[in-house]
């Protein structure tokens, strides 16, 4: 068995790695896109903001997932159900990206966030009885999606097309 400090490097790790891949696409699509084109809310956090942020709550979500992993017995014990919640909810917020940015469906991203703000909730309350500071950190998380959510739908609704009435 290794090191308990390379599993929670590991597990801290892994978020950021998928986060950092998702960068690249952001980066590319700031200025062009997403600063020039699209018409945003006045209470959008400054871009900057972004990079930190994530690297905190991704690092927080990983080392949530160990303590799970390690209080809940692994992928064998009580913490398969909420451990498989987590994975999920890695793809879905790694998803969300590529749709977004990559993508520009602006609507889709809004219903991927949605499920992915579903997820979240969910392995709240999968990780709580398992470790509650593991739940405990996952709630700024949530608190964020909940703020992304509401950025992505209020950019949606400001760039959708205007219908012309005859």
């Amino acid at each position: 068995m290794p090191q308990p400090w390379v599993i929670i490097g590991g597990s801290v790790l892994l978020p950021n790695v998928g986060g950092m891949l998702g960068g690249f696409i952001t980066r590319s699509q700031i200025k062009d896109w997403f600063d020039k084109d699209l018409k945003k809310p006045s209470w959008r956090p400054p871009n900057w903001l972004f990079g930190p942020m994530w690297t905190s709550l991704y690092s927080g979500m990983g080392y949530a997932s160990y303590l799970v992993w390690r209080d809940g017995g692994g992928f064998d014990g009580e913490a398969k159900t909420a451990l498989a919640l987590y994975g999920t909810n890695l793809a879905l917020n790694w998803l969300w990206t590529p749709i977004f940015f990559g993508s520009h469906k602006l609507g889709l991203a809004f219903g991927e966030i949605c499920l992915l703000w579903l997820n979240i909730a969910g392995c709240v309350y999968t990780f709580y009885p398992i470790n509650k500071l593991a739940a405990g950190l996952m709630l700024p998380y949530l608190g964020w999606v909940t703020l992304a959510t509401a950025l992505n739908y209020c950019i949606w609704q400001m760039n959708k097309p205007a219908i012309k009435e005859e």
